[in-house]
């Protein structure tokens, strides 16, 4: 079968979703396996994946998932409970489907290998089907354990089915004996109670020798469906009135099938036969009686007609008509909804960053021609343009959380193959930040995650004697914090070993044996390349490989990483970086000849310098307010060409927990900065960010403040 482009791509999208949402769950429903909504969660994405795949085609996907979703159709009704066995062999059905859906992507077969390995777990799944599991379909009808709850007088027990039966005239003479049904009902459960019906029974000389007057009213206790029992009365459905009610336990069930019913547009009678509250049968019959009924004036609601025939009881109608109304409004909000290929959503913000630097140009142009109409209508451009730049930086934000909950198999997988008890904390899960931010941290992330557990917390027996809790503790955290993005990877194992750490790194050569470190710097050595205090090489860490990467990416996401850690208590890895990496607001000024622009979100205020400066020795410092700042002239940092100017201004900036000042010569104003990178040449430039484009043409640097902080603190700790 040949499988269009957009199609396929559409199917894929929608089954690593499936896979994604299957996969949580499964890491949650550990730690609460009894937990219905999780069973069913994972069901269901099972279920439309081999739905999806039959459609296509997919046979090696269907075949594999249909033995899967069986064992979870059990797991739903009760028949077994999972446990961390049965929830590790599902995460490894998870991962086959995983490589199942590649080779669809690559347009290839699953390999024999890979088709040997789906047989072995099919053959553990079929483990928990045993012999007498009969041909799944959804929605199945569950099985329930109904309660011996006995009936008296008229009244049925309130767990029992309630079977109302009126035979024809004609059933004798059709060759059937209406007890012969009765007996055959007590093949699928137990008749509690069966009073005849006589009502209809003439007198004696208008009695008809042949023809039947009978009707029962039966009590009945089973564990069939409703389809099953209405099977028994086939063939004499025709000339006879027949109604099944279920027990009051059955309603609830019904219910609840309903709301477990796929998110798709179905008539209500569709609904009650697919979630086993009315047969096929008797979806006929009442549309022809609402057919009738409806000769002389407006059509009935079929709902209506259903429970004035007593075929369905009206809560169980009543939760056909919500999940109708749950479905209109899930579709109505599909239809406010649309996909849009990331490539796209790159070029149309590369297009408004040319719109913006356009736009400056406009705006330079009249102001020197000192038109006040123009000048007007540049500004309401200028202000339109900063709208369509903010609604299209909107849509390229995205929630951290999903990264973040990637980490829950991470934990698993980990701390089992390390041999410890360590519980995934997860906050913030909600913070935004730019997409193509998201993309580039996963990697980095997974690293310091790995870390933690495998150096941070320690062995159960360790834990115990330090008199800690056996089960460690990872925190991911993430806010939004003057700008910028903060992610947080906290532990409460060992922490970090400062004599040790600087013990390895005068071995290594890194540092002077005579050198006076702060605490910081010590524990900044570990991102140096080839930096290892692990005493073995595991499969984990341990070669020194990885932590001077992940600085090195972090900083190329124009971030910074720093480290606190408290020896027996546990660490606290901090991550800052720019919430975008196109375009921001900036705050243009002038240094000699050059233009700057500060990301205007770090910008605290702007004062004159000469009244607040107080050299001492050989550091600048600003006494603002009672606040000792330190402060750096960039035209000094910049080795920067140009006229001296008498009065030079201070812009005070922070970043995380730092304050510093920037002396410049001009002050000139906010500046829509659309970010270009360096380049390679340019790579190693510290203190410079990027660079943007006037609107005259001219290039104006971006300032590295994160850079500048860290040079500044350097310097203060080595006078320290």
């Amino acid at each position: 079968m040949i499988i269009p482009d957009d199609y396929l791509q559409t199917f894929v999208v929608e089954c690593k979703e499936l896979l994604e949402q299957m996969e949580e769950s499964l890491l949650v429903i550990e730690k609460d396996p009894t937990n219905p909504d999780i069973i069913n969660a994972i069901f269901r994405a099972a279920h439309t994946i081999k739905g999806s795949a039959g459609l296509f085609g997919l046979e090696f996907i269907v075949e594999f998932t249909h033995t899967a979703e069986s064992v979870l159709d059990r797991a739903r009704s009760g028949e077994i409970v999972i446990n961390s066995n049965l929830t590790a062999l599902f995460i490894a059905v998870h991962d086959h489907l995983a490589t199942l859906v590649e080779h669809v992507v690559e347009g290839s077969t699953p390999s024999t290998e890979t088709t040997d390995f789906g047989k072995r777990l099919t053959a553990q799944l079929e483990v928990y089907l045993g012999k007498e599991i009969k041909e799944v379909s959804f929605p199945p009808v569950q099985k329930l354990n109904v309660s011996e709850q006995s009936s008296t007088g008229d009244q049925v027990g309130a767990d029992h089915w309630h079977l109302s039966l009126r035979f024809g005239t004609d059933v004798f003479r059709n060759g059937m004996d209406p007890f012969s049904f009765v007996r055959h009902l007590s093949k699928l459960g137990t008749i509690v109670q069966l009073v005849t019906i006589i009502d209809a029974i003439p007198s004696a000389e208008e009695m008809d020798p042949e023809s039947c007057y009978l009707g029962f009213e039966i009590s009945f206790r089973s564990e069939a469906s409703k389809t099953d029992i209405d099977n028994v009365f086939n063939f004499v459905r025709s000339d006879c009135e027949i109604h099944i009610l279920p027990p009051n336990s059955k309603i609830s069930e019904y219910q609840k099938l309903i709301q477990e019913l796929p998110e798709q547009e179905m008539r209500l009678g569709e609904l009650l036969v697919n979630c086993g509250t009315l047969t096929p049968d008797e979806l006929k019959r009442v549309l022809q009686v609402q057919s009738e009924i409806s000769t002389d004036e407006p059509q009935r609601p079929i709902g209506e007609v259903l429970v004035e025939q007593q075929m369905v009881s009206p809560p169980v109608v009543e939760a056909a008509l919500k999940k109708q109304e749950q479905v209109r409004e899930h579709k109505k909000a599909e239809a406010n909804l649309i996909r849009v290929d990331a490539d796209k959503l790159d070029e149309l913000i590369n297009l408004v960053g040319e719109l913006i630097i356009a736009g400056a140009g406009t705006s330079l142009i009249a102001q020197k021609a000192g038109m006040a109409d123009l000048m007007e209508s540049t500004a309401t451009l200028s202000r339109l343009v900063e709208e369509v730049r903010d609604s299209a930086l909107a849509l390229r934000m995205v929630q951290i959380g999903a990264t973040f909950n990637r980490f829950q198999r991470v934990v698993r997988d980990v701390s089992k193959e390390l041999g410890k008890e360590i519980n995934l904390v997860i906050s913030g899960a909600e913070t935004e930040l730019d997409k193509t931010v998201v993309e580039k941290i996963g990697d980095p992330l997974t690293h310091l995650v790995r870390n933690s557990m495998d150096h941070g917390i320690e062995p159960a027996e360790v834990r115990i004697a330090r008199g800690k809790p056996v089960k460690g503790t990872l925190k991911l955290n993430a806010y939004h914090d003057a700008g910028s993005i903060v992610i947080e990877v906290t532990d409460d194992g060992g922490g970090l070993n400062k004599a040790k750490i600087l013990s390895k790194a005068i071995e290594r050569g890194l540092v002077d044996e005579n050198a006076n470190l702060s605490d910081k710097e010590i524990y900044n050595l570990i991102f140096e390349a080839g930096f290892s205090t692990a005493d073995a090489i595991s499969n984990l860490s341990g070669r020194g490989v990885g932590m001077d990467v992940v600085r090195s990416n972090i900083q190329a996401l124009r971030g910074r990483i720093e480290l606190d850690s408290v020896e027996g208590q546990g660490s606290t890895i901090r991550i800052r970086l720019p919430l975008t990496l196109a375009i921001i607001d900036g705050f243009m000024v002038g240094v000699g000849d050059t233009t700057f622009v500060v990301p205007l979100d770090m910008v605290v205020e702007c004062i004159e310098l000469r009244a607040w400066a107080s050299d001492e020795g050989d550091g600048q410092y600003l006494n603002l307010r009672g606040e000792v700042l330190p402060y750096r002239r960039l035209r000094d940092y910049f080795d920067t060409k140009g006229e001296v100017v008498r009065r030079e201004n201070v812009v005070v900036v922070r970043y995380g927990e730092h304050k510093a000042g920037l002396v410049v010569d001009k002050l000139m104003g906010e500046f829509q900065t659309v970010i270009k990178p360096l380049g390679q040449l340019f790579k190693g430039e510290k203190g410079i960010g990027g660079f943007t484009i006037l609107g005259n043409g001219e290039v104006a640097l971006i300032v590295d403040v994160p850079g500048l902080m860290t040079q500044i603190e350097h310097e203060k700790d080595s006078r320290e």
